[in-house]
């Protein structure tokens, strides 16, 4: 661009462009003699470049700053990492949708207050968090589109006396347009914060998930089990499956959100345009980057390669309770009573159920009649989980044909 607009001449162009070429090898192949004395990478670049190139080297920095290069560069790093959880995401929302189709009719309990609420499909529980990542992924795609305005020509903060082409500039780099305002473009930071939040908010999504894992691992729910890859020993207890990755998925959450709180709080109060306090906006960033990589690429592969116990999902299904929602729901339809009314008849049926120890489907007619005299033995047809979960028909719901038709939904949505 300096080039085009006569600013440098085509030959120091070329030699500059030649010379950054040859230093960006030198770097990539571990053979740049970085020393401490020149400051920073630019003047140890420069410094480099004029060994190299001679006096052209010192038009190098020709309508720039430091300040306004960072912004690009740093921006441009973190459009590519937004990309790449993008990737990484969409690969763990595949890893529960293959299990999610494998497991459409599989039941289980539901929970609400972790208490047993009413039975759903396995399927349909792993689809919940489908839905959720896919929310973490149109925020990347809304942390993208808000990073398109390129810094570079802002320079220090009032923008360049050099005839400078902007637009040529930021289309070169892949950007949509220039920054409208020289002092914004190299004190924000917005860019970082919108992927440290993507990233907190997804880190807490992992973490739910991966508390649901170390639960259902755990003897008392025995509904899934991990493999060697995700589990160890204990060192003194022979029996134990330790359930460590997902463990360390759910307490890496704290440290991609203190790394969001860390950066909003070293913004905090800056007046503008820039100080020394924006170059901390790195660390947090790339640590956050880091261990969102490795907890997606875990969770991924806990998802395909753990193995489901249907057996004991469907056995605890059938504690608790679980269909005494579809006892009132049946009083409101067949019977015309109101909900208010269905649900306290019906709680006083799981009442006497509790009391004899029995589930309500083992209630006899005469003690269902007791409490309701119009009730008939159809009331038994809806009392069984299978009956349960295969009524929740409603857009969303959790009936086994409702999951397979989410399954192509989401296929299509997000794979």
């Amino acid at each position: 661009m300096l080039a085009s607009q006569g600013i440098v001449s085509a030959e120091d162009a070329a030699a500059i462009l030649a010379g950054l070429d040859a230093i960006e090898t030198e770097i990539a192949e571990g053979r740049f003699d970085f020393k401490i004395e020149l400051e920073d990478i630019h003047m140890n670049i420069e410094s480099r470049l004029a060994e190299l190139i001679g006096p052209a080297a010192g038009r190098l920095h020709t309508a720039r700053s430091r300040n306004d290069q960072v912004a690009t560069d740093f921006k441009l790093w973190v459009r590519n990492a937004l990309a790449r959880l993008d990737a990484d995401i969409k690969a763990l929302q595949a890893a529960l949708i293959a299990q999610a189709e494998s497991h459409a009719a599989t039941i289980m309990p539901g929970f609400t207050h972790l208490q047993l609420a009413q039975p759903v499909t396995f399927g349909h529980h792993l689809l919940a968090y489908v839905e959720m990542l896919g929310r973490d992924r149109a925020r990347v795609v809304d942390a993208i589109g808000r990073a398109e305005d390129c810094p570079l020509g802002a320079a220090a903060l009032a923008g360049s006396p050099y005839p400078i082409d902007r637009q040529a500039a930021a289309t070169a780099l892949g950007f949509a347009r220039p920054s409208a305002n020289s002092i914004d473009a190299v004190s924000d930071r917005d860019f970082a914060l919108d992927y440290l939040a993507t990233a907190a908010i997804l880190a807490v999504h992992l973490s739910r998930f991966a508390e649901e894992l170390v639960l259902w691992s755990s003897d008392q729910f025995a509904f899934v089990r991990l493999s060697d890859g995700f589990t160890t020993g204990s060192s003194i207890m022979p029996q134990k499956r330790n359930p460590d990755a997902a463990e360390l998925v759910r307490a890496k959450t704290g440290r991609i959100v203190g790394d969001l709180n860390g950066l909003l709080i070293a913004l905090k109060g800056l007046p503008l345009a820039y100080s020394k306090d924006m170059q901390e906006d790195k660390e947090p960033v790339f640590d956050a980057e880091d261990t969102l990589a490795l907890s997606l690429a875990a969770m991924t592969c806990m998802v395909a390669d753990m193995n489901v116990n249907a057996d004991s999902m469907r056995l605890a299904a059938d504690r608790g309770f679980v269909t005494a929602t579809d006892l009132a729901d049946w009083l409101v339809r067949a019977l015309g009573l109101p909900f208010r009314q269905a649900h306290h008849v019906a709680g006083g049926l799981v009442k006497q159920a509790e009391t004899r120890g029995v589930q309500l489907s083992d209630l006899t007619l005469d003690e269902f009649q007791a409490a309701l005299p119009a009730i008939d033995r159809r009331v038994y047809d809806v009392l069984t989980v299978e009956a349960s979960v295969a009524s929740r028909m409603s857009e969303g719901g959790t009936a086994p044909a409702r999951v397979r038709e989410a399954v192509l939904a989401a296929r299509a949505r997000y794979l």
